[in-house]
């Protein structure tokens, strides 16, 4: 690997452990400090704008008291100024009415873009799309869908 994919991935790693932490100024640290970010969380439409996304994840933070990443299949490449990072998110996570022992889990697949700024890589766009269980792959394969 190279220093600039170590350095890539130690801020992707920052991304998760902010997350994880519910700590806002560290998340508000990972992402670029322009209007040009942009997010796309699970099964939700695309947020423009550094006050947007940060909105977001404040919002997040404050309704998933418990959340933890087990991140897998992560490649990291680095183009020029920007780096792209591809992952799945295998998530756990309990909500505030949630009892205690109870988990909820779903996996999605993360794409996230960093730029190189004076500061250093920060997060310029992240985009995560549920993975389909198997159970729902079986029932895709029984659709007569066109070019299968």
């Amino acid at each position: 690997m190279t220093d600039e994919v170590d350095e890539v991935l130690a801020v992707h790693t920052e991304f998760y452990d902010a997350f994880e932490r519910a700590d806002f100024d560290a998340m508000q640290e990972v992402w670029a400090d322009d209007d040009g970010v942009v997010c796309v969380h699970p099964a939700a439409a695309p947020i423009r704008g550094r006050r947007g996304v940060m909105r977001s994840w404040l919002a997040l933070m404050a309704n998933a008291p418990y959340i933890q990443f087990f991140l897998t299949d992560v490649q990291a490449s680095v183009v020029g100024e920007v780096a792209s990072v591809t992952c799945t998110e295998n998530v756990l996570s309990a909500g505030a009415d949630t009892p205690v022992g109870v988990f909820a889990g779903g996996s999605a697949a993360a794409t996230n873009v960093l730029r190189r700024t004076p500061e250093g890589w920060r997060m310029w766009i992240h985009h995560a799309s549920p993975v389909i269980s198997a159970a729902d792959d079986d029932e895709a394969e029984d659709l007569d869908l066109p070019g299968s």
